[in-house]
């Protein structure tokens, strides 16, 4: 109560000097809100640091307790399952050697080879750098056969392009090429037209584009986009599959790569927002302008991640012009009565 009526007192002397009063005690009561709840949480994470570590200790004593009682009652049928030319403890999970060559490498900023020729879903023969110069393009690479992986990707991207709110042909192209080079026109038209049945948008038909082409052009296009795949064999033996990534990705305008965006479950605010930015701001609005600022593109996760810096300072950014509003108001002499 003494307090109250100290700043009561204070603004009917000073109204000025009782608002900053009240400001600065809303922001102490924010920082100690905050210190608390950090506290908190801390206290609660090395809670649950010290409750795992008990729960990891006991299941590792019942482990090791099983694996002595196995050992010690079936060390016979174990040795029976392996033969003469696969010694004892040869290791059956290792990662083969022929699936590390299969990953991405982020060349940002690196141009695409848009002079290397391919065959569209009508086989007509088309340059790569037809399709550029106007619009960003969101980009992957598939084999049109695929039946696992492939197909997830291109329902994620065509999941979040129609969730995004940008229109095709008008603020970005879609361009899918194989990396098979037995791939047919035949191949593109029929994966292209279920693409555009999951877009749910027939009249982007003409601004999106599934090319198949010559081992050389595919070669230099995966080699720009950092893109490495390697052939596997297929459940009947024959080296007709591929593994690769799963990611797809944004090049600017001129044909430059800007983004990639990894996974198959694709969020329509970071293909937006990686549009709006490869396009150099000349689509979307100001409402992803104010985004883009507050989120950073974090290249190993493959996705944007929110500044907390910016934000803080625009908040605070904020806090100053308010104050300086109320002090102006408080300032403004009252008209005389008339």
């Amino acid at each position: 109560m003494p307090v109250w009526s100290g700043l009561a007192q204070m603004a009917w002397c000073n109204p000025r000097a009782a608002v900053f009063c009240v400001v600065l005690w809303i922001c102490s009561r924010i920082v100690r809100t905050a210190q608390t709840k950090l506290r908190v949480l801390s206290q609660s994470e090395e809670a649950i640091h010290q409750t795992s570590h008990s729960v990891s200790y006991r299941v590792n004593l019942r482990g090791k307790l099983l694996t002595i009682v196995l050992a010690l009652s079936t060390p016979f049928s174990i040795a029976q399952q392996y033969s003469a030319d696969k010694p004892l403890g040869a290791s059956a999970q290792s990662t083969p050697s022929y699936l590390k060559n299969a990953g991405i490498d982020q060349n940002l900023n690196h141009a695409l080879p848009l002079n290397h020729h391919f065959h569209d879903e009508s086989n007509n023969d088309v340059a790569l750098g037809s399709y550029f110069g106007h619009r960003p393009a969101v980009m992957a690479l598939v084999y049109f056969k695929c039946g696992m992986l492939c197909p997830q990707v291109l329902h994620g991207m065509a999941s979040a392009l129609k969730q995004a709110g940008l229109q095709p042909g008008d603020d970005y192209d879609v361009i899918v090429a194989s990396i098979d080079p037995s791939d047919t026109p035949a191949d593109a038209t029929k994966a292209k037209q279920h693409f555009l049945m999951m877009l749910d948008n027939p009249d982007a038909a003409s601004s999106v584009h599934f090319l198949t082409g010559e081992q050389s052009s595919i070669t230099d296009l995966a080699q720009a986009t950092g893109f490495h795949y390697v052939r596997v064999p297929g459940p009947d033996g024959k080296m007709d599959q591929f593994a690769h990534s799963s990611v797809i990705m944004i090049a600017t305008p001129d044909g430059r790569m800007s983004k990639y965006l990894s996974g198959v479950d694709y969020q329509p605010r970071d293909v937006r927002l990686a549009l709006v930015e490869a396009s150099d701001h000349k689509i979307g609005s100001l409402t992803d302008l104010v985004i883009l600022y507050c989120c950073n593109y974090t290249p190993s996760q493959g996705r944007y991640t929110v500044a907390i810096m910016r934000v803080l300072g625009l908040a605070a950014m904020g806090s100053v012009f308010m104050l300086i509003v109320v002090f102006y108001l408080l300032g403004k002499k009252p008209r005389p009565a008339v």
